[in-house]
């Protein structure tokens, strides 16, 4: 009962989570959960579902880890079984780490390991996905790709190029091979930034992205609901949220990551992943369109 009692008390946000500065700390991308200091809250230990995605069928690209690993237990608690999209061999304990917390909430949970940003790979996520569930009820667009940069002469032209690739191009890949699958009422929900808002100085191209997501989110949203397909597209707009991307690509300001919020901390992945059970559910049926900012007191407008 005091446990229950400590997930569900109101709390102080500023004080509510560790606060900057936080050790120095450097990992190659795309980093790990387990070399984080501090390690990251997912809501593995606080989210209780309620049924409100009972039945669905979801595909998380990213889901290994930082917000995607909390929406994928968010979903699971609530009763969806669960795709996970990630990247990479080093990511295999995080990726099989989510998968036992969306099993043992008594969902079914299937990882794909690949570059979404091939168009083959992103087309065999969705046919992977209608294999095992028999539909696509919801497709959150999560990964993305960042490294911080102090000029423009210091990004080099291919990291811009895979900038793009990761955050814009697997989103229209993963939209277009899903959409066919998807009935009305499912729900794409795309993952932009702050930073489409209020761009960071040294992630140009990042800014970039998350700036055209919140662009592709509102135009698909007007194509899909105006053709009659019933199909809903929203985003979720996080503020500065302590993932592995952080000290895998902005290493030289880990430390002292999120103190430029009026909550003068980053965000946890658990305290983001509520915004996208909202957007997937019923609650949400006359939202299309629109983006949650979630940015710890930053302005969106």
């Amino acid at each position: 009962m005091e446990e229950n009692h400590k997930n569900t008390e109101q709390q102080n946000p500023k004080s509510k989570y560790p606060q900057p500065p936080f050790p120095k700390q450097k990992q190659e991308f795309p980093g790990t959960e387990a070399a984080m200091q501090p390690l990251a809250d997912h809501g593995q230990d606080s989210y209780k579902g309620s049924g409100r995605l009972e039945g669905k069928k979801a595909i998380i690209t990213g889901g290994d880890s930082g917000i995607g690993k909390a929406v994928a237990i968010a979903f699971a608690r609530e009763g969806a079984d669960v795709l996970i999209s990630y990247l990479s061999d080093i990511e295999d304990e995080d990726a099989n780490d989510t998968a036992g917390y969306v099993e043992k909430a008594g969902r079914k949970c299937i990882l794909v390991k690949g570059d979404i940003t091939s168009e083959a790979h992103c087309k065999e996520i969705v046919t992977k996905a209608v294999a095992e569930f028999g539909q696509i009820d919801i497709l959150v667009n999560n990964a993305a790709f960042q490294m911080a940069r102090k000029s423009l002469q210091d990004i080099p032209s291919e990291e811009w190029v895979r900038t793009f690739a990761v955050n814009i191009h697997s989103m229209f890949y993963l939209c277009k091979a899903a959409e066919p699958h998807m009935k009305p009422g499912s729900s794409i929900i795309n993952t932009t930034s702050v930073n489409a808002y209020s761009p960071s100085d040294d992630l140009l191209p990042y800014a970039a992205t998350k700036a055209a997501i919140q662009n592709f989110t509102a135009n698909l949203s007007q194509i899909l609901l105006n053709a009659g397909k019933g199909i809903r597209v929203n985003a979720v707009a996080p503020g500065p949220v302590w993932t592995p991307l952080i000290p895998s690509t902005k290493w030289e300001d880990a430390d002292i990551f999120g103190d430029n919020t009026p909550v003068g901390r980053p965000g946890q992945p658990a305290e983001i992943a509520p915004s996208y059970v909202f957007l997937a559910s019923e609650e949400s049926s006359y939202v299309s369109g629109a983006t949650i900012p979630a940015t710890g007191g930053r302005i969106t407008i």
